[in-house]
């Protein structure tokens, strides 16, 4: 479902790419499902995965989520070899693809992973659709970070 995502719960939250915030602006938000091994469950209920260095590509009309470190558990199955970074592909709704080509293709966006989360027992991505941040803008933003942290704490004192 690709529907604007609203507050995320901290409770449900797994993993948070706040990187993503830094390097890009983040104009739209989707949802999509994640197709995931076994070991890959247990090891995201444990808290297991790093999204810092992920992205979303499109490949042949379907999205994938490549470079999310998911470290396997030491209590996995002996008979399987875990790969941590392997591609992963993402389930999205066909007319949600064809519009992701079409932003990333000719506007110039690219997708990027927000957080991942459960919704109702499954594992959920938040991709954001992104423009990249030149230098200037993130010392900007940097800088209104830290004035509008000083205005809060000038209020708060008198």
């Amino acid at each position: 479902m690709a529907k604007d995502s609203k507050k995320i719960s901290s409770s449900s939250t797994i993993a948070l790419n706040k990187k993503a915030g830094h390097d890009y602006f983040i104009e739209q938000r989707m949802e999509a499902g994640l197709v995931l091994e076994g070991w890959e469950v247990k090891s995201l209920r444990a808290g297991r995965v790093q999204l810092k260095e992920s992205y979303v590509k499109i490949l042949h009309a379907e999205a994938f989520l490549i470079g999310a470190h998911i470290s396997p558990l030491p209590t996995a199955s002996t008979h399987i070899q875990p790969d941590p970074t392997r591609t992963r592909k993402l389930l999205l709704k066909r007319h949600e693809l064809n519009r992701l080509i079409g932003l990333t293709e000719r506007a110039g966006y690219t997708l990027v992973p927000t957080a991942m989360y459960w919704k109702r027992g499954r594992a959920k991505l938040e991709i954001g659709l992104a423009k990249g941040k030149k230098q200037h803008d993130k010392r900007a933003a940097a800088r209104d970070r830290d004035w509008q942290r000083e205005k809060e704490r000038l209020l708060k004192t008198g």
